[in-house]
């Protein structure tokens, strides 16, 4: 689309953007109104130009153009200006996203209704991996029955128990003497590591000469292996998914057939592992993306899903991903500062800071 020189893309840009605005197909009188210095004719030669090139398209024979998702991919790649939020907003939308973080599940959840409030929009968070999670803390507990607890907290407050049979218990100062060599000499509590790094320093350790000696040290890193051991049940992220009705509302909205769009919105929804796959998608680029109507490949739903991943530090992956889905006529300047903001907000809070 280099091709497109400064004039076409002045017009397309207005078009879009008056089309974002009214949902009605441009004119090229709307278009000179909006302070192009050019003639209704010149306009509409223009516009006949980027049709062909596929960029826009004439809904009926009389009426104006709009743009096709191609030319909502072109301006969003090359034309969009997207408005920062402003400090004033930034401070309120940010006393808006304060709630516990004892519960992160809960606090995800929360801040997914949050953004769907503030965009209008239906939102889609896929949930931290267990073993991609920080983990803060681990210690056991010798419990009457004869088991140990294992008690882990992960930065983004998560605590999890875990039971752990053995044959016969540690004494209380081979306890003490475990959970020194665990803080201590294996550097687990508060490291930074993620549960996948802990079980992966855990299995080396193990296989170390000094734990094939030291007999006690070999039983705390049997014990932290168990703790934090894969459940099967936590392997994969979990889906949230806030403001479906929001969808609903704008199927009522749209142009056409409303039993259709309602469908194909709902669909839309439905296609979990679709949503899934968009989301890990921007989870392997580690930044925003923007997908467009096919783009996205959620069968025929008009749709657009703006997503960002959450939890990112340098040369790690990030934890999570969160998204909003909407219709491919939304305000992308304002849902891309959203998104990114909020983003930055979970980052925070999964990363307990």
């Amino acid at each position: 689309m280099d091709s497109i020189n400064h004039r076409a893309r002045k017009i397309l840009s207005a078009v879009v953007s008056e089309y974002l605005a009214t949902g009605e197909a441009v004119g090229s009188r709307t278009i000179t109104r909006r302070g192009i210095d050019l003639s209704a004719a010149t306009v509409r030669n223009v516009m006949s130009d980027l049709e062909e090139a596929g960029l826009l398209k004439q809904p009926h024979t009389s009426s104006g153009r709009v743009p096709t998702d191609q030319g909502l991919r072109f301006f969003v790649d090359s034309l969009l200006q997207v408005r920062a939020l402003s400090p004033r907003e930034r401070e309120e939308f940010r006393s808006r996203y304060s709630f516990s973080t004892e519960d992160a599940d809960q606090a995800l959840r929360e801040a997914g209704k949050v953004l769907s409030d503030l965009s209008s929009h239906t939102v889609v968070l896929l949930t931290p991996k267990p073993s991609q999670e920080v983990l803060e803390h681990l210690e056991f507990l010798r419990l009457a029955s004869g088991a140990l607890l294992a008690v882990l907290v992960t930065r983004g407050g998560r605590v999890e128990n875990r039971l752990i049979h053995l044959e016969s218990l540690p004494t209380p100062e081979e306890m003490e003497r475990i959970h020194e060599v665990l803080k201590g000499g294996l550097n687990i509590n508060g490291a930074g590591l993620t549960l996948g790094e802990v079980r992966a320093r855990l299995t080396t350790e193990l296989a170390s000469e000094r734990s094939a000696v030291d007999e006690l040290r070999r039983r705390a890193v049997e014990l932290g292996l168990q703790a934090v051991a894969p459940v099967k049940a936590d392997a994969a992220s979990q889906v949230i998914i806030e403001g479906h009705g929001r969808l609903l509302a704008q199927a009522l909205e749209g142009e056409g057939d409303i039993t259709s769009r309602m469908k194909g919105l709902l669909h839309a929804l439905d296609e979990k592992q679709r949503l899934v796959a968009l989301l890990e998608e921007t989870e392997a680029a580690q930044g925003m993306k923007v997908f467009i109507g096919a783009e996205t490949q959620l069968g025929d739903a008009d749709v657009s899903v703006i997503a960002a991943s959450y939890g990112t530090q340098e040369g790690e992956r990030p934890l999570g991903t969160l998204g909003v889905i909407g219709p491919t006529r939304m305000n992308y300047s304002r849902v891309i500062a959203l998104v990114d903001f909020t983003a930055q907000i979970l980052s925070n809070l999964v990363r307990g800071q």
